[in-house]
């Protein structure tokens, strides 16, 4: 009997031929992008077994990428830039890019949680 050896990480995972781990990984490596971004209620999102790639969807006829930008980037350089970033993990179906929210400005300070005047 031969005990071969087992891995935690997972193998590629492909959707529709797309393998929506190297997609994440070009996208987020893109100058521009802070992050991906699954939506508020997780609704961009890739499902596989065991664990969920947030911010990528893969359907039969296009690819979606919802993002988070890093501030002072114009957003359809950015779309322009991942678009064809993605061209050969796609197998030909069109990239929508989604810019769902952009980081803050550097050196800005975040608003208090109250929402509130003193007159």
């Amino acid at each position: 009997m031969s005990n071969s050896p087992v891995s935690d990480m997972p193998g590629p995972a492909f959707i529709d031929g797309v393998d929506v781990d190297a997609v994440a990984a070009a996208v987020q490596a893109c100058a521009g992008v802070a992050g991906l971004d699954g939506g508020r209620f997780g609704e961009v999102v890739s499902y596989l077994p065991g664990r969920t790639v947030p911010g990528v969807v893969v359907s039969d006829s296009r690819v979606k990428v919802q993002i988070r930008s890093r501030w002072g980037i114009p957003a359809p350089e950015l779309a322009a830039l991942i678009t064809s970033v993605l061209a050969p993990f796609t197998r030909g179906k069109p990239v929508d890019v989604v810019v769902a929210d952009i980081d803050d400005p550097p050196g800005s300070f975040p608003l208090p949680s109250w929402s509130g005047c003193d007159s």
